[in-house]
């Protein structure tokens, strides 16, 4: 059985500044609470390491569409299935909306409980409220310390 979350963020940075910071996956664990960390292979190939209830989780992953300023998309190619995609949206000069969008097949208790309950979607939330942070700081000059 496959899930899905859905979630957006609006954020007071331009999308040169929220593409900037996705784009650059050894960012992800700054703002993505249940990653430990995400190592480049190559350009296109990176290596996950999750933390999750009751377990640790790890897998490769690859770039499957990079559209610059627009899209970032990537499933996995070890491991447990999962694939994603974050679209970022200009509203102004000033703002931008980042969009998320992730598949993946819940293995063991915990994360069939997170689909069900829709705890997936909370913790996404959550995470896309560190990234808006994390992008409004660095877009006003800042020095972000999220995580």
């Amino acid at each position: 059985m496959s899930s899905s979350i859905v979630e957006t963020v609006d954020i007071q940075a331009p999308v040169a500044v929220t593409w900037a910071l996705w784009s650059d996956v050894t960012q992800w664990p700054r703002f993505l609470s249940h990653v430990q960390r995400v190592d480049p292979l190559d350009e296109r190939r990176f290596a996950w390491q999750l933390s999750l209830p009751g377990a640790g989780k790890g897998f490769v992953a690859e770039l499957t569409e990079v559209v610059p300023e627009n899209r970032i998309a990537w499933k996995t190619v070890e491991g447990v299935h999962h694939a994603g995609v974050v679209t970022f949206h200009r509203l102004d000069d000033r703002s931008s909306r980042v969009a998320l969008q992730i598949e993946y097949d819940p293995q063991g208790f915990v994360e069939h409980l997170g689909a069900l309950t829709n705890l997936d979607s909370v913790l996404a939330n959550y995470d896309l409220g560190e990234f808006q942070k994390l992008a409004e700081v660095t877009a006003s000059g800042g020095n972000p310390e999220i995580h």
